[in-house]
């Protein structure tokens, strides 16, 4: 008997060791990151593929924290969904805002919505400071500026 209890003194005492590295408190892990996400695709049904990439900046806010993250949101193509549809009241709108409310940059493309024939008025808060000529000339002017390509 004492030798089991020998045995599993060694394998609690590990498990509580992970225990503590899986509730780390990931505050100190980064530092100021400067990030642009990519969005030229479609919502999908109920437009699920933007809500989880609002999701996805929001828990990178999170786990960084705010004060220490540069975001910018380019959108051309079919991801100009994402503004089309948040023009409705709902979750999507309430997501955009809260992450518009953090600082958060939405670029919005200008050949986009020259080639789709959308006006800013059919757009959730764009405004003319908001549009860049070129979506993805934005998404390599960015690169070059040092900050780290996510597509959501």
């Amino acid at each position: 008997m004492r030798f089991i209890k020998l045995m599993l003194l060694p394998v609690a005492a590990m498990m509580l060791f992970v225990g503590q590295v899986q509730t780390a408190d990931a505050g100190p892990r980064y530092s100021k990151q400067k990030v642009v996400y990519h969005i030229n695709y479609p919502g999908g049904p109920k437009d699920k593929k933007y809500a989880g990439a609002m999701r996805n900046i929001q828990n990178h806010i999170n786990a960084v924290g705010a004060k220490n993250l540069d975001i910018k949101v380019v959108i051309h193509g079919n991801g100009i969904g994402l503004l089309t549809s948040a023009k409705k009241a709902g979750k999507l709108q309430s997501a955009v805002a809260n992450l518009k409310s953090q600082n958060i940059n939405f670029q919005v493309c200008a050949n986009t919505l020259k080639g789709k024939k959308i006006g800013l008025d059919q757009l959730y808060e764009v405004f003319k400071e908001d549009i860049v000529p070129s979506g993805v000339a934005e998404l390599a002017h960015l690169q070059a500026q040092g900050y780290t390509y996510i597509k959501p």
